[in-house]
């Protein structure tokens, strides 16, 4: 039961995380086509004035902090259990849970970094030093996810860890993208949309190893097994492993179209609520006096002084 309480907990946290950089990231640009720059975190700004608003500018990298110090105890945590469907002895396991935890403990040094760049003046950390940091550590996950897919027995578990590996390794893309072109609003606008595919496949997963309802015929969890192992789920046959692996490819691609969704539907609403400004269409030149305004053909010129023949 834990297990389906963590990947719930890390499914709403990257949904909402990649939500809200999805609705400021197209704000900002939509306010400003022309001096837009992407932000590795976005403030929370109120209109009035009072002592907490200096604890909800920053109220993004605080719970992102948060969250991450609950997923590294966690993993830190499950560390010490023991998992028969891991390739080898039990050591393996632990090993790899303690991979796992070090990325987390990576992530959770680079934000308590971003927050003491943006607090204080000790230690500047510009954003694309951020975002080639972000990269490189979406490819060490992408690393560990596939490492932990390949030690899998579990034919759902190793699956499930090989796509979440892959959406780490187009994040760390996409990070390193936007340390190169910072201006570049599309690369950051799917990087919000691979934090919310993410999220939406940590559910997933979470539903696929832990309830019932969700595994697929064929397969079933395994009953005599060490108490506290969970998502313990194996497929019997190879058909049923390949009927289980054809209905997450399935679902993976149903899951891309709803980010896709979300995206249309974040832009046309943050759209509608800001406004579009247009560039490249002429604009009326400004006159100072009521003739010019009369006479649109009529130009206003300075009058020449000083000239010789």
């Amino acid at each position: 039961m834990s297990g389906l309480i963590y990947h719930i907990f890390t499914s709403s946290t990257l949904l909402s995380m990649g939500l809200y950089h999805l609705i400021c990231t197209t704000r900002n640009h939509l306010r400003s086509p022309r001096d837009y720059f992407t932000k590795p975190y976005h403030q929370f700004t109120w209109n009035s004035q009072s002592q907490s608003q200096h604890f909800t500018r920053y109220l993004q990298i605080y719970l992102l902090i948060l969250c991450l110090l609950i997923s590294f105890i966690h993993q830190t945590t499950v560390s010490f259990d023991s998992d028969p469907l891991v390739k080898g002895r039990s050591p393996v396991h632990h090993f790899t849970s303690l991979q796992s935890a070090g990325v987390i403990f990576l992530f959770l040094i680079l934000s308590l970094t971003l927050l003491i760049s943006e607090t204080t003046s000790l230690l500047p950390f510009p954003p694309d030093l951020f975002f080639g940091t972000a990269s490189a550590l979406f490819f060490l996950q992408y690393s560990t996810s596939s490492s932990s897919a390949s030690l899998q027995m579990s034919d759902l578990e190793a699956k499930c860890d090989s796509v979440s590996a892959m959406i780490s390794a187009i994040s760390a893309v996409l990070c390193i993208i936007l340390a190169c072109h910072p201006r570049l609003f599309v690369a950051d606008v799917a990087l919000g949309a691979s934090i919310c595919l993410q999220g939406l496949w940590s559910l997933q997963t979470g539903l696929s190893l832990y309830v019932d309802a969700f595994i697929p015929d064929g397969c079933h969890k395994l009953l005599d097994v060490v108490s506290g192992v969970e998502g313990s789920t194996k497929c019997d046959l190879e058909d049923s492993k390949l009927r289980a692996t054809a209905i997450l490819d399935l679902v993976f691609v149903v899951y891309v179209l709803f980010v896709v969704l979300i995206l249309i539907v974040t832009y046309a609403v943050t759209a509608k609520v800001v406004g579009v400004r247009r560039f490249g269409s002429y604009e009326a030149i400004p006159t100072s006096s009521g003739s010019s305004v009369a006479d649109p053909n009529h130009i206003q010129m300075k009058a020449l002084t000083g000239t010789q023949a």
